[in-house]
C-alpha cells in the first residue's frame, strides 16, 4: 500500500511538470490527477458532507441549528413532504470543487477518483445503504442524442462498480423532453412540469428492490420525485437518491430541529 502511495505520487509529479493543470477555481496547480479539476485547497474549501452534519431526514438539506444526535432522525425541511422518493443523499453541497466537478462531467463522462470516493462513501450511510439496484435519471432521447452521454449513467456506472451492486440503465426511461423548468415556476409547478415524465419498460426489475437514483444535482427535487413515483408505482420497495451535490437552497426557509 505504501509503495503504491509512493508511485502514484512520484506519477502525479511527471504529470504535473509535463502537463501541469491549473485549478479551476484559483488557478493554482491541481497537485494530484485524483483531485480532477479543482486543487487540494479547493476541495478542502468546499463543504463536504461527512455525515456527522444535521440533515432533514428525507431530503438532505443542512440544518442551520445545532441538533441533538438522537433527534437528528426527526430534522425535517417541511419542504419535502409531498416528494415521492424515500431519501435523499449528496457528497456535498453545489459548491467550489463540487461545482466544477459537476459542470466537467456535463462535458466529459469521466468521474474523478476524489468524486467518485465521495460519492460511495455517501452511499454507504444510512439510509441509502441498504439500496440494492442502480438506476440512473435517464435523459430523453432526442437529448442524449445531443449531448452523446449522460452524466447520470456515468455516475451509476462508477458506483455500480465499487459498491458492486447491479446498475439499471433500462428499467426507466423518460418519455417527456421538456428539460428545463419555465422561469418563475414554485415548487409545485416544477413538479407538474415533469409529472408524467417517466416510465418505467420492466416492471419486475424493480419491484420489491430498494432503488438507488442517482444524477448529478439535487435542486428542487422536482426531477428524483417524479423518477421515484414512478418507480414505487411500478413495485420499488423504496427509492433512495444520490447525487453528487446538492444546492443550498438559498433564501428558504431553514430546516426545522425537533423540540
Amino acid at each position: 500500500m505504501f509503495l503504491t502511495h509512493v508511485t502514484q505520487l512520484l506519477y502525479d509529479a511527471v504529470l504535473n511538470l509535463a502537463y501541469p493543470q491549473a485549478c479551476a477555481i484559483c488557478g493554482r496547480s491541481v497537485e494530484q490527477r485524483k483531485f480532477g479539476v479543482a486543487c487540494e485547497r479547493c476541495w478542502n474549501e468546499t463543504k463536504i458532507f461527512t455525515g456527522d452534519e444535521p440533515l432533514c431526514w428525507k431530503c438532505g438539506l443542512p440544518a442551520e441549528a445545532q441538533v441533538a444526535r438522537e433527534a437528528r432522525d426527526r430534522v425535517s425541511c417541511r419542504r419535502c413532504d409531498s416528494q415521492s422518493f424515500t431519501a435523499a443523499r449528496a457528497a456535498g453541497l453545489y459548491e467550489g470543487a463540487l461545482r466544477e466537478s459537476v459542470l466537467l462531467l456535463k462535458r466529459q463522462p469521466h468521474l474523478s477518483t476524489n468524486v467518485a470516493a465521495l460519492l460511495t462513501a455517501a452511499a454507504r450511510r444510512d439510509p441509502v445503504n441498504t439500496s440494492t439496484r442502480i438506476i440512473p435519471v435517464p435523459l430523453h432521447e432526442e437529448r442524449m442524442r445531443s449531448r452523446g452521454f449522460n452524466q447520470a449513467s456515468v455516475v451509476a456506472q462508477t458506483l455500480s462498480k465499487l459498491l458492486r451492486l447491479p446498475v439499471d440503465e433500462v428499467s426507466l426511461l423518460r418519455v417527456s423532453s421538456a428539460e428545463k423548468y419555465r422561469a418563475g415556476l414554485d415548487d409545485r409547478g416544477r413538479l407538474e412540469t415533469v409529472s408524467g415524465a417517466f416510465q418505467v419498460r420492466h416492471p419486475r426489475l424493480v419491484a420489491n428492490e430498494n432503488i438507488l437514483l442517482v444524477d448529478d444535482v439535487f435542486t428542487t427535487g422536482a426531477t428524483v420525485s417524479a423518477c421515484a413515483e414512478t418507480l414505487i408505482q411500478a413495485g420499488a420497495r423504496a427509492v433512495f437518491v444520490l447525487t453528487i451535490a446538492r444546492a443550498s437552497m438559498s433564501g428558504r426557509p431553514p430546516v426545522e430541529a425537533p423540540g
